[in-house]
């Protein structure tokens, strides 16, 4: 039996060598029959070639001058040399030799005696063997333009032949130019190099994608950015996920991970993700394309779901999917959507879910699709009151990138101009591909935090060293990184060998740990005696405390109606302790400077909040010296604090306990509440008057209006009082100044005062008479 399969084994191996040998012998065939057409052509090219040389040998100055026309002449003439050069090279091409038993490339090329030399078989034939059509089978010359002749040239090997081609014109114009000629060879990297690098990183991003799942996407990641050039290949690398997603809707989530890692390095790439998105939606929307249109609204939900788009991009997909008169299809495509992206939607545009619900529901009821698609639209309804915990936005496993580094492109679905960019999908002859590669190189230690140096390998021992020395190098840099080193000054030894140094933490980890757990704590109690108990334990070190304040004052300030809850835990604390207290009031003072900033929700919560302080006298009563009730210190936001404010501990402990603790004889208070109820200014005084009316507390200002009353009154009083100390401080100085007087000066004093009695004697009797 073995003999048998030998034998059966040699004579197939027999029949297939004959049929090659038939196959080339046909071959042959043809290309004689050819041959003699394209030797006569390019006889006759030579021939052309040969008088276009005579002419402009004959035009060819024979002396160097400096005249002007001459370097023309010259130019013409090298330009002319030049063109028929070109043409004669274009008209020639260097064919393969088929050969049966190995794949050589055979070169011909015409020396100056007219034979043409083969460089591999070294045969000769002489040119009346090629005018008598003697020439050998094996060596065909193919005219320009003329890719037929019965002779097949594989791709690759055109592509190299033309590359000989152009390096044979360069040294051609070099001798022109009467340079030197440098043998030029071939490119470091080939067109034949670089295609095949390109295949390999379309293999890399290929398989990296068909393997991506959520248990291997961290090492892949790292592993993508550290085998593929991601910007060269950028457009692979959308088309593969891309083309990944819309086949495996079931796992777009992870391919979108992927975008959001990447796009935080390299987000010319995400954006390019979301155009060709975009574009995919619009061609199979136009095309009523279900599948393909379920499966990219998909994908767009859960980039929107990673933070790459707007909240406006799904919101314009849902009303595209439910404008008019939605069919089923369409319909179903917008529930799956709302599905995927309805958690992170409620949280940005919870009015844009109301009114993509409120569509569904009008659908529902009007009975204008099919019964499939209204349980659909039912299940959806559940879903949504469920808040849309079955469909969460992120999985713990993918969720790998925080929401202040990832890169949001407001791209929307009527832009224009979006492109498309097919042309980075196919290879295409880089002329700087090392400096390029180079350049990812440099890009890719960036990203991955390696050093470049690292990647060379030494042989000796005193490389090792180096590489445990740069080891330490790179952590004491790390360390540098982590935080500042400070040496700490003290009554301690000077010790030149160990110094002791404090480090100081810059990332401010322990504050986001710190704020965190604070948050935590506070919506996850039950009641305010539990949460003050667990925010009390948390030991928050003194200089923090307005960490905790802050946190209760936006935790408040978020809720749709205030929550007694928030007061009572600030009140608990405000007791606890003074640092709290005092803290509280710096944080009232900033709260009313920086009022308008706030919308009106939030204002009238954080004004409740601390009328709750107020009126529980839980908060000093001396914080209200900040607030100047004029028309000129004040504004629309802080009128409407100070009114919510001020009605609220009205309401609380009455109008007439409001009004005694307003007009209290103590002098430091009158002092905390001079600017609330201004009596510098009846400008002022009006204002405040006015105000206190207008929002229904007019006892409040009983005291401004006799103040008002008497004003008059009392400014005569003051400009009085005003003109006696300025006579005093008259008078007072003329008495420093008589005090000087000499004992000579004194006699004429007294003649002075004689004089000045008569006079004032005479005054009288005028008055008198």
């Amino acid at each position: 039996t073995l003999f048998t399969v030998y034998c059966l084994l040699f004579c197939h191996e027999k029949i297939i060598v004959s049929n090659i040998s038939i196959m080339s012998s046909h071959q042959d065939e043809l290309a004689q029959r050819h041959d003699d057409e394209a030797l006569v052509d390019y006889e006759a090219d030579e021939e052309e070639e040969e008088e276009e040389e005579e002419d402009f040998k004959e035009t060819t100055p024979k002396t160097i001058t400096t005249d002007a026309s001459l370097v023309i002449e010259n130019d013409k003439y090298e330009h002319g040399k030049e063109q028929s050069e070109i043409q004669q090279s274009q008209n020639e091409f260097h064919v393969d030799k088929i050969n049966e038993s190995d794949t050589t490339i055979v070169k011909e090329t015409r020396g100056s005696n007219g034979t043409l030399h083969n460089e591999s078989n070294h045969k000769s034939t002489t040119a009346s063997d090629v005018g008598g059509g003697k020439l050998a089978s094996n060596n065909v010359v193919i005219k320009s333009g003329s890719t037929a002749h019965g002779v097949y040239i594989p791709p690759f090997r055109r592509r190299k032949l033309e590359e000989e081609e152009l390096i044979r014109q360069q040294k051609k114009k070099s001798l022109e130019e009467g340079e030197m000629v440098v043998k030029k060879s071939v490119p470091v990297v080939s067109s034949i190099e670089q295609r095949q690098k390109w295949e390999a990183l379309k293999k890399t991003i290929n398989g990296t994608i068909n393997r991506l799942n959520t248990s291997t996407i961290k090492e892949l990641i790292h592993s993508l950015f550290q085998n593929a050039n991601l910007i060269r290949g950028k457009g692979l690398l959308v088309k593969s996920i891309l083309r990944a997603a819309t086949t495996s809707p079931t796992y777009a989530p992870i391919y979108t991970s992927l975008v959001g890692v990447i796009n935080t390095k390299l987000p010319e790439i995400g954006e390019l993700v979301l155009v060709r998105s975009i574009l995919t939606f619009r061609k199979s929307y136009s095309r009523q394309d279900r599948s393909l249109t379920m499966s990219i609204t998909n994908f767009i939900g859960c980039l929107f779901n990673q933070g790459l788009c707007h909240e406006l991009l799904c919101l314009q997909l849902l009303t595209v999917l439910l404008d008019g008169d939605p069919t089923d299809d369409s319909v179903e495509v917008a529930v799956n959507l709302t599905k995927v992206a309805g958690m992170a939607l409620t949280e940005s545009s919870p009015a844009g879910v109301h009114a993509v619900m409120e569509r569904f529901r009008h659908l529902l009821h009007d009975g204008s699709i099919g019964r499939r698609v209204q349980y659909k639209i039912e299940e959806l309804m559940k879903i949504r009151k469920n808040r849309f915990k079955d469909y969460p936005a992120l999985v713990d496993e993918l969720d790998l990138v925080e929401r202040e580094e990832q890169v949001m492109f407001e791209i929307g679905l009527d832009d224009e101009g979006l492109k498309k960019e097919d042309g980075l999908d196919v290879f295409r002859f880089d002329n700087n591909f090392v400096e390029n590669e180079n350049d990812w190189m440099a890009i890719r230690n960036e990203i991955l935090g390696e050093d470049s140096g690292d990647d060379g390998s030494d042989s000796s021992g005193d490389g090792e060293s180096s590489t445990d020395e740069d080891e330490d190098d790179t952590s004491d840099d790390e360390d540098d990184e982590d935080g500042v080193l400070e040496q700490v000054e003290g009554d301690l030894p000077v010790n030149n060998e160990k110094q002791i140094v404090a480090i100081h933490d810059m990332s401010e980890k322990d504050l986001i740990n710190l704020r965190r757990k604070i948050y935590l704590t506070i919506m996850s109690s039950a009641t305010f005696e539990e949460c003050a108990h667990k925010l009390a334990k948390l030991s928050i070190p003194p200089g923090k405390e307005m960490e905790l304040i802050n946190m209760i004052i936006e935790c408040c300030s978020q809720e749709r109606t205030i929550l007694r809850y928030y007061g009572l835990i600030s009140s608990r604390f405000c007791l606890l302790n003074q640092r709290w207290s005092l803290a509280f009031l710096e944080a009232f003072e900033a709260q009313y400077n920086t009022i308008h900033r706030l919308e009106t929700n939030k204002l009238r919560n954080v004004a409740k909040l601390f009328a709750h302080l107020l009126h529980t006298d839980s908060l000093p009563w001396s914080c209200l010296a900040v607030i100047h009730l004029n028309e000129d210190e004040t504004t629309s936001s802080s009128r409407i604090f100070l009114k919510i404010l001020v009605q609220e501990i009205a309401e609380a402990i009455g109008i007439g306990a409001l009004v005694k603790r307003f007009e209290s004889d103590d002098p430091m208070a009158m002092e905390w509440y001079k600017e609330l109820f201004p009596k510098d200014n009846p400008r002022k005084t009006r204002y405040a008057i006015n105000f206190f009316t207008s929002i229904g507390l007019g006892p409040l200002t009983d005291g401004l209006r006799d103040y008002l009353k008497n004003a008059p009154k009392l400014i005569m009083m003051q400009a009085e009082a005003a003109k006696k100390a300025a006579i005093e401080a008259i008078s007072s100085s003329d008495d420093s100044s008589s005090v000087s007087s000499t004992s000579s000066s004194s006699s004429s004093s007294v003649s002075s005062s004689s004089v000045s009695s008569s006079s004032s004697s005479s005054s009288y009797t005028s008055t008198s008479t």
